[in-house]
């Protein structure tokens, strides 16, 4: 597990700079639902063990993704809190500063608006992309983002895919499909649902307050549906008797 956190971020950290030559791959849709609070929930288990040990959420507080996610403070003190100390600390993680730069050469960024930053689909199809490429220091490449620094911290769940290349009208060629070489803990499906929920989670502390003004803004439009009844009712009756 401690291995799968300091090479999750890897890919985050070191593969930075190679976000601006990222391939246009088509990208699959999250279909995430930050309203799914048991999806939050074990996103949130699977951020805790496989980012935090390296990665941070600071704009989160401890206190306040409980209160979100419906935890009581002996289930967050007993579950996710894992780096602070008291429930109102921030998520930070447990690599100090001075070892993540001399380990990756920078610090690993803050997660807390990857998600606004990159968008939740682009987040989902990454973490499902990686193909075996035994010519890569790491093994593996990545669809989304070729050439990526970053391992497959989900490997053991996910297994180990290869891509199936074939040549096109150009005779270049193109990604057609991927084959599992080697299954992993899960199924397809199952997989998929766990990336689903860290993409929820992430999608989650980008705005905890999403949920809220979405519920906001719905009763807001109500109102406003019905005052403007309201408004044409009245409107007929002042001009009813203007010809």
């Amino acid at each position: 597990m401690k291995s799968a956190v300091v090479a999750f971020a890897l890919g985050f950290a070191i593969a930075g700079p190679a976000l601006a030559q990222q391939h246009e791959a088509e990208l699959d849709s999250a279909n995430n639902n930050v309203a799914n609070t048991a999806s939050l929930q074990r996103g949130a288990k699977y951020f805790v063990n496989y980012c935090l040990g390296c990665h941070s959420a600071e704009y989160v507080r401890y206190n306040r993704l409980a209160q979100d996610l419906q935890l009581s403070e002996q289930q967050l003190t007993d579950n996710l809190m894992f780096t602070g100390e008291f429930p109102f600390d921030t998520m930070e993680n447990a690599m100090r500063p001075e070892d993540s730069e001399r380990w990756f050469g920078i610090s690993p960024p803050d997660l807390s608006l990857i998600a606004r930053s990159r968008g939740t689909d682009y987040i989902y199809t990454f973490l499902r992309s990686f193909y075996a490429a035994p010519e890569r220091p790491t093994g593996v490449d990545n669809m989304v983002l070729p050439g990526t620094a970053m391992p497959h911290v989900l490997w053991q769940l996910q297994g180990t895919q290869r891509a199936v290349f074939e040549p096109d009208e150009h005779g270049t060629q193109a990604f057609e499909r991927f084959e599992l070489a080697r299954p992993g803990e899960l199924g397809v499906e199952e997989f998929d649902s766990v990336v689903r929920d860290i993409v929820n989670f992430l999608d989650y502390i980008g705005e905890p307050i999403k949920r809220q003004r979405q519920q906001l803004g719905i009763r807001v439009i109500g109102f406003l549906l019905v005052f403007l009844l309201i408004a044409y009712m009245l409107k007929k009756e002042i001009w009813k008797d203007v010809k």
